[in-house]
């Protein structure tokens, strides 16, 4: 079984906040990307003890977050996405998609620094439903007919994931302790609202993925989930935060008859104010 897993950091027991952890430069962010890149290890050695043959580790994190001389020498690494980016390298040469550190999408009550793209995104949906970054993959996978079959990360973002790829086996290494979207909080406000949470130690989140890694690559072996159903045409609407530059929310709508792929990496189009 060959594996494609994308990784984040905002999804990582022990990571706190944006404001020291998450960006290059910032105090902690060394300790962030050893404490992915641990929790990584311990998904690809349950992902081979399961089954698995070959996996390919995604640093998904906008400014990366892998350290590389952690990493498990027996998977391979890839970083930037080539063409497209949609859909980021993956291909029907994969027999399943996971993810580890992985936050759940903007506004969602409860997350932990929960965001989609950015910060000054409040939502993204596709055809009426609203996704994250976890669902925007999830489904260009489906499109290729690669199921999704594991995901770790913090407690919303699990309940997100089950609830868009019934059968996925899921990890929560932390949760989220405050209510509200924050949809009317701009980008520095909404940035404080989601950093409480409460963290299990590091080391039992990596025994804890490593568990589900194992489930999850026997369970794909002996039975059939991980495709979410898609039914074009497709329409993908954005709406984003306002800002000094656009102090309003705006809307983005973009449409395309046969692929979410092909929507996926249409360019935004503003054609509206909220």
């Amino acid at each position: 079984m060959k594996l494609y897993l994308m990784t984040d950091l905002e999804g990582v027991a022990g990571v706190l906040d944006f404001e020291e952890w998450t960006s290059p430069g910032n105090i902690h962010y060394h300790t962030a990307r050893e404490l992915l890149t641990h929790e990584v290890n311990a998904a690809i050695d349950g992902f081979f003890e399961g089954g698995a043959t070959e996996i390919i580790v995604c640093d998904g994190h906008g400014p990366g977050a892998i350290d590389v001389t952690l990493l498990d020498s027996r998977a391979d690494f890839l970083r930037g996405w080539g063409d497209g980016p949609w859909p980021l390298c993956l291909d029907n040469s994969f027999d399943g998609l996971a993810f580890v550190g992985q936050h759940a999408k903007a506004g969602t009550e409860y997350g932990h620094l929960c965001h989609t793209q950015s910060l000054h995104h409040i939502d993204l949906a596709i055809n009426g439903l609203s996704i994250g970054e976890f669902g925007q993959l999830a489904m260009c996978a489906s499109e290729l007919g690669v199921r999704t079959i594991f995901g770790s990360g913090d407690e919303a973002f699990a309940k997100e994931a089950e609830a868009l790829v019934p059968g996925i086996e899921t990890v929560a290494v932390k949760r989220g302790i405050r209510s509200g979207t924050g949809e009317d909080l701009n980008v520095e406000e909404y940035t404080r609202f989601i950093d409480p949470a409460i963290h299990i130690h590091p080391i039992r989140a990596r025994e804890r993925i490593r568990a589900g890694a194992v489930r999850a690559v026997q369970r794909a072996s002996a039975s059939d989930f991980g495709i979410i159903p898609l039914t074009p045409p497709f329409e993908r609407v954005t709406k984003f935060r306002p800002s000094e530059e656009q102090p309003k929310k705006t809307i983005s709508t973009v449409t395309h008859p046969t692929s979410l792929i092909a929507a996926m990496n249409l360019p935004d189009e503003p054609v509206g104010m909220e």
